[in-house]
């Protein structure tokens, strides 16, 4: 393990999530109240004993920066680093990333460095736990010079994935991106019954997505990269080097989500406030890690609280309600409020009572959620200032508008943007 360079793909734009990806990178952004994004990819390199990573971003990387610079610190003697590779201009390049693959060609030096037989890619928007030894494991057993991470899934899911075509040793043999008809998804059909032999319950899945997570000899990385110009690992990368190389399937069969979208963000974080979770976020043998905070307790003062996850430093005053919801850090919730299925990402920092005097001068709430209000189904960002008897509530089920300093509606979820003001009695849909 000690010999593979891991690089953590940033994303795009993350124009999906937007607008929680306004002013901060996609792997930048929090999940279950206390973590971000880029811990999941994370804390499974370290539970796999994997130390030397970069993680490739271009857009708003500053809070990434800032986080990984606080959280991810090793020992001076065993030689780990987590750093930043931000795109930059070079004597060899000048522009942006432009795709996955390019994103690694611009650094290739770093993957050439001495020391390294294997690069692991990983994404930096899923939820999962995995433990990499493993992957390693199938690919040397395979004599593999690259090999796909894999989840089977239903034929109705397929459209949604890249779909590999694999041989009774589970070599690849083909690709197919996203395949929307019965004649297309027949082509990359793989026998429930030879993943059943695999030690899977296959339950009648019968397409291997492909998650997103590979496995390269570093020589046959750097010559799929310095060979072609291809700038995309599954559209372009894989189908050329499955006609080259020997590619091969690992199968995967714990809990995965991609989190690319608002509504897959929004119940990611909802589904894991129930009583039995999908994502055990307190696992003893594979921990999640994130940025130490000095936060006291959080203080509940005769509220309701139902199937939910409340983090450190809350304030959250009597008769609030709060059910199938995660409250972040530093969130004040003031008194009678109502907040079900809904996530609200937290503060900063707290504010202090002279900051507080002089927004209500000014008519601005404080920093929090205001007494009596109620919120449904909607995402709150960061240093939100929610004043009180503001109603969030998704009356006409609508699913998508136009952006407002308020907020917008995504995938069916209203979410309000980071620093956003909705002062006393403000309501959602009132003209």
């Amino acid at each position: 393990m000690r010999n593979i360079l891991t690089l953590v793909l940033g994303g795009g734009r993350g124009t999906r999530l937007y607008p929680l990806t306004k002013y901060r990178s996609k792997p930048a952004v929090p999940l279950a109240g206390k973590y971000r994004l880029i811990d999941i990819p994370l804390s499974n390199c370290i539970n796999s004993g994997l130390n030397r990573v970069y993680v490739l971003t271009q857009f708003n990387s500053v809070s990434l920066h800032r986080h990984i610079r606080r959280t991810y610190n090793f020992d001076h003697f065993n030689g780990g680093f987590v750093e930043l590779l931000a795109a930059q201009q070079t004597m060899e390049h000048s522009d942006w990333y432009q795709g996955t693959a390019d994103a690694v060609r611009q650094n290739l030096r770093q993957v050439q460095q001495p020391g390294f037989d294997h690069v692991l890619i990983l994404s930096g928007d899923q939820l999962y736990r995995m433990n990499y030894a493993e992957v390693l494991r199938t690919h040397q057993a395979a004599r593999a010079d690259v090999t796909i991470a894999t989840l089977p899934v239903s034929r109705e899911r397929a459209a949604s994935f890249g779909i590999l075509r694999i041989d009774d040793e589970g070599r690849v043999q083909g690709f197919l991106e996203k395949p929307q008809t019965p004649e297309e998804v027949a082509l990359v059909r793989t026998d429930p019954a030879w993943i059943d032999r695999r030690g899977l319950n296959s339950r009648g899945r019968e397409c291997l997505a492909s998650m997103g997570i590979y496995l390269f000899n570093r020589d046959a990385l750097v010559k799929l990269l310095t060979k072609t110009d291809y700038r995309d690992f599954g559209k372009e990368i894989f189908p050329a080097a499955i006609r080259t190389h020997r590619v091969i399937a690992h199968l995967f069969d714990g809990y995965w989500e991609d989190i690319g979208t608002i509504r897959s963000f929004y119940e990611a974080n909802v589904l894991l406030a129930e009583p039995n979770p999908p994502f055990d976020l307190s696992s003893a043998v594979a921990p999640l890690y994130t940025r130490p905070r000095f936060l006291a307790p959080t203080r509940i003062a005769g509220a309701t609280v139902r199937n939910s996850l409340i983090a450190d430093g809350c304030q959250i005053e009597s008769d609030a309600v709060i059910e199938h919801s995660v409250i972040g850090v530093r969130c004040r919730i003031g008194r009678r409020a109502v907040i079900r299925n809904a996530v609200i990402l937290g503060n900063d920092e707290y504010e202090t009572p002279e900051s507080i005097a002089a927004h209500a001068a000014r008519g601005v709430p404080p920093v929090g959620i205001g007494d009596e209000t109620v919120i449904e189904h909607a995402i709150i960002d960061k240093n939100c200032r929610i004043g009180r008897r503001v109603r969030i509530v998704n009356e006409h089920g609508q699913q998508t508008s136009e952006e407002t300093p308020q907020g917008m509606f995504s995938d069916g979820i209203f979410v309000v943007p980071k620093d956003a003001i909705l002062p006393d009695g403000w309501r959602l849909g009132a003209t």
